[in-house]
């Protein structure tokens, strides 16, 4: 797959938008409170400044006299497969052998060690920069300026080194201001020699005043990537051009970031950064939260600017680090890899609400695009048609093992198809349901049709079942099928495949769909309306990290409080039952998707007392989440630090979650809101049914809302006034039962004011 002349062909629409490039009168003070400030030193990369332009990305870190900047790119890996994953019986037909022989031995020996064992497939790290400053030039702090996305390191003579990476090429640029004295290094990463790979050969140049710098890495499969930056004086200030290209962008990719680095040294920082700048304002500009918590508002803020640095149309997707691979002089924890137990589906959760479409599209092209490659694996792997998704995938769409009952579970694929259905419903593009979301969920749902077969009740059950990551990889992770995580999934799908049927042309397949679902098992509870269960013969009993059982709650929305009294008591007594077990066992993405689940709940203190311990307890003070309890307060037993985003995106989706929801067809405007946040607002979120709305809670109670729609449809609207006399901007306005409804013609605007 090529990315880099993709990401970046927006660049002339994009220098249309550079005369209202982002001024100092333009920043939201706001979003300016939300802005990083670290103390120097930085000394651990999992600490560091992130930027990125979806494509590339660095991160800034140092002190003393030393500034690193470590180097990434999305699409740099090494793909090969190990030998043992070739073999004739790596199959699923093999796993339900062993299962049926009680051989977990030999299910980890075929399907779990090749992923330890050998060190790759794994993403790769691309190097490092570092930079000498002179001598009176010690780094005394650093900062993130968000409405820029640029970096800076502020120095003790009271100049600075700002970095930023190009929203509209693929370069980085560096300033540093005063330092005759600077010395830069390009370094190739250590842990590339675990790969097998020969050194990296360097290189230097000088051409009309730039130094160049770089480095040649010879990968596999006829990769060659490039390293390079090039710096030029000019009146007491050092300009740096950095890119990193590779073989697949240009058959001399030496040759291209050379030429790169001459363009961007030769328009300069301003020229250069007045349509990053303009990228940002537009990006900006999508949407706004106000929350009266300042650390839930900085780590939503951030999260924000983590989505437009890490994720672009055209680019790669973001894996669990994004484009921010670990520099610790070894390969990335998880191999950096696309994990779809959890980690890809909760990192893309928040794009649809606050409307970056765009950003969020990356994931959905490129699952798309490895749908051919998926109903291959289909075929091979589980001798069925339709398609499956492994649940942990390289670059290329192949699996690389791991454990085996959530690694190859055949489930995966549903859930990543809620991400093709969310885009739908919350853009109503008519043109991508019938040609993206109906396909990609259909494909997913033949798959699975083949592998249900009816079990002694006559109830569709999968061969096999699990919970991820319910007792881990042991015989006992084996459960009763259906295990209510595959459940949910697969009333979710086939339900949802009846609804999309007809709006999709496909109106007969619906009798097909639905013949499915009717017979499936309800979801299993303890006695008649206790918590849900982990399968029909296990409940959990104990603490731990996935709340996969509870997905019929959340994020599925097939079990929710606006159903029977009976729906309503499971889902009060799965979270008491969650409370009762406590949080030893959870890391940080359980904290954080409970706040969703209570939010869906309606339990605003619930969602924000987890959300609290999130962002106190489990991140960085750069905002990544670092998955343990690594400062030791006692919420979990787990105190290791390596760091993956899908906790962080969880965590702004779930301040939507209590700031909006639309499901159902309702839109409900602060349906769970704490009592502590007397004074909440936002702006332009998205709802489903193609809809912005705008809102504003002040002592207590909503104070305004309007709601424009796109498409043009009905809107139904539960009342967010409790019943208190409004104006409406529109006559046209009536209640029914809870609700407001009104119709909407494209462009038309609802709007309410106690």
């Amino acid at each position: 797959m090529k990315y880099s002349s993709i990401v970046f062909a927006s660049v002339f629409v994009i220098a249309v938008l550079a005369a209202s490039a982002v001024s100092s009168a333009d920043v939201d003070p706001a979003l300016a409170k939300s802005n990083l400030k670290l103390t120097a030193p930085i000394d651990k990369w999992d600490e560091a400044v992130p930027l990125g332009n979806g494509l590339l990305g660095g991160l800034l870190w140092g002190g003393g006299r030393n500034l690193n900047l470590s180097l990434d790119r999305g699409d740099l890996w090494d793909c090969r497969t190990p030998e043992p994953l070739k073999q004739p019986d790596w199959t699923y037909d093999t796993i339900k052998k062993l299962v049926a022989e009680k051989d977990q031995a030999k299910i980890t020996r075929m399907f779990d060690k090749p992923y330890n064992t050998f060190a790759y497939p794994t993403k790769l790290p691309a190097g490092r920069i570092e930079l000498s400053l002179g001598k009176s030039q010690m780094v005394k702090s650093f900062e993130l300026d968000l409405a820029t996305a640029t970096g800076s390191a502020n120095l003790a003579d009271g100049k600075a080194v700002e970095v930023f990476f190009s929203a509209a090429e693929p370069v980085a640029l560096m300033r540093v201001s005063g330092g005759n004295e600077l010395d830069l290094k390009i370094l190739p990463p250590p842990a590339l020699k675990k790969l097998g790979y020969k050194p990296a050969r360097t290189g230097q140049a000088s051409n009309g005043g730039t130094e160049t710098k770089w480095f040649v890495q010879d990968a596999v499969d006829g990769l060659q990537y490039v390293v390079a930056a090039g710096s030029r004086k000019i009146d007491g200030v050092t300009l740096i051009a950095i890119s990193v290209t590779t073989s697949r962008d240009d058959k001399n990719p030496l040759g291209l970031a050379r030429k790169r680095i001459d363009s961007a040294l030769g328009a300069g920082w301003e020229a250069t950064r007045r349509e990053h700048l303009a990228w940002w304002k537009d990006f900006w500009g999508k949407s706004r939260v106000e929350v009266p918590h300042e650390g839930i508002q900085q780590q939503y803020d951030l999260v924000k600017y983590f989505l437009g640095s890490g994720s672009r149309r055209g680019a790669p997707p973001l894996p669990l680090q994004g484009v921010w691979t670990a520099d610790d002089g070894g390969l990335p924890p998880w191999k950096g890899d696309y994990h779809h137990d959890t980690n890809t589906q909760m990192t893309y959760w928040l794009y649809p609400t606050s409307g970056h479409f765009d950003e969020g599209a990356s994931f959905i092209d490129f699952m798309w695009d490895l749908l051919p490659k998926h109903r291959e694996f289909a075929k091979s792997f589980y001798g069925i048609s339709g398609a499956v998704v492994p649940g942990v995938m390289t670059l290329d769409g192949n699996a690389m093992g791991g454990w085996s009952q959530y690694s190859l579970s055949p489930i995966q694929g549903a859930w990543i198809a809620q991400a093709f259905y969310w885009h739908w419903r919350y853009t109503m593009d008519e043109e991508f349901l019938k040609t993206r979301a109906y396909p990609y969920c259909a494909a997913m749902a033949e798959g699975l049709e083949r592998l249900l077969k009816p079990g002694e009740d006559g109830k569709l059950k999968l061969p096999l079942s699990t919970s991820p990551e319910i007792h881990d990889n042991s015989l006992k992770a084996w459960l009763t099928p259906n295990t209510n995580n595959d459940l949910s999934l697969l009333r979710w799908l086939f339900g949802s495949l009846v609804e999309m049927a007809r709006p999709a042309g496909k109106a007969e397949e619906a009798a097909r769909w639905q013949g499915v679902l009717d017979k499936l098992d309800d979801l299993a509870v303890e006695g008649k309306d206790g918590a849900l269960r982990l399968s029909p013969d296990e409940s959990l009993k104990v603490s731990h990290r996935h709340h996969s059982h509870l997905m019929a709650i959340y994020p599925l929305g097939i079990l929710h409080v606006e159903g029977s009294d009976r729906d309503r008591h499971i889902i009060c007594a799965s979270l008491d039952q969650l409370d009762r077990l406590g949080t030893k066992s959870w890391v940080g993405f359980g904290f954080t998707w409970y706040s969703c689940i209570a939010a869906r709940a309606g339990d605003g203190e619930r969602a924000l007392d987890k959300l609290e311990i999130f962002v106190k307890a489990f991140i960085s003070r750069n905002g990544f989440n670092l998955n343990g309890d690594y400062k030791r307060q006692g919420y979990s037993n787990f105190s290791y630090r390596p760091f993956t985003l899908e906790a962080n995106f969880a965590a702004a989706q779930a301040v939507h979650e209590m700031l909006l929801q639309s499901w159902g067809g309702t839109v409900r405007v602060f349906p769970a809101v704490s009592k502590r946040w007397a004074d909440v607002a936002f702006e332009d979120l998205r709802a489903e049914g193609g809809f912005q709305v705008s809102a504003v809670r002040k002592g207590g109670k909503t104070r305004s809302v309007r709601v424009r729609s796109d498409k043009g449809c009905l809107l139904r609207l539960r009342d967010p006034f409790a019943g208190e006399k409004v104006t409406w901007n529109r006559k046209d306005v009536r209640r029914v039962g809870k609700d407001i409804e009104c119709r909407l013609r494209p462009g038309e605007v609802l709007e309410g004011r106690l």
